[in-house]
């Protein structure tokens, strides 16, 4: 059985692996997958419907002894509570200047020796037409992997599985991940986003 805590990716500590496999256990979850032969990559966590997804994807993470990032709104970092989600990879973004944010995390990517970060490409938990474009944008850019990520709450599994860095064919890649996405269940499935990207949509005018 291949050890998916072997990888190139940055670790993260003992004591978040500890957790994240005490979370998963205790909360009836099974972890499956496998990291790309990558030091930097970026996640994409689908379907994004329900508060809990945080929770399990971050233990998930940490099961792979997975160091990461993910994005949250200036708002979600107050004194103190802010602090502590630093300390779990969270990094704040002021999305008044969202138009600066994918060349910022690009910029960063190239910097960086390590790099990997969880992005739900719904942006939220309501069911939306479109996902954000932003991952495809970023890993295009810099030319590291998209990992595809879910959590099946219908099955109870946790799992990172396609990997591919995009080509620049949009329509191929997003074909591609609507494919592995097809059969998963998200905690609220009716609140469950359609993939994809409207820069698909203005290709065809």
């Amino acid at each position: 059985m291949m050890d998916r805590t072997q990888h190139n990716a940055r670790r993260c500590n003992l004591f978040a692996f500890l957790l994240g496999k005490t979370v998963m256990k205790l909360s009836g979850w099974k972890v499956t997958g496998s990291l790309p032969d990558s030091k930097k990559m970026i996640i994409i966590a689908a379907p994004h419907t329900s508060n809990w997804d945080f929770i399990f994807l971050l233990g998930a993470a940490y099961c792979f002894r997975l160091s990461i990032n993910w994005l949250g709104k200036e708002s979600m970092f107050p004194p103190v509570w802010g602090s502590f989600l630093k300390y779990l990879g969270g990094v704040p973004i002021d999305r008044s200047k969202s138009s600066n944010t994918v060349q910022t995390i690009a910029d960063i990517i190239r910097d960086s020796t390590y790099f990997t970060m969880i992005i739900p490409p719904a942006g939220t938990r309501s069911k939306t037409d479109y996902w954000k474009s932003g991952f495809y944008q970023i890993t295009l850019a810099t030319q590291i992997p998209i990992v595809c990520g879910y959590l099946d709450y219908k099955k109870k599994v946790a799992c990172l599985g396609l990997s591919f860095v995009p080509t620049g064919n949009l329509q191929e890649d997003m074909d591609r991940i609507r494919d592995f996405y097809r059969d998963i269940n998200g905690k609220h499935p009716e609140n469950t986003s359609r993939i994809r990207l409207k820069e698909e949509d203005a290709n065809r005018d």
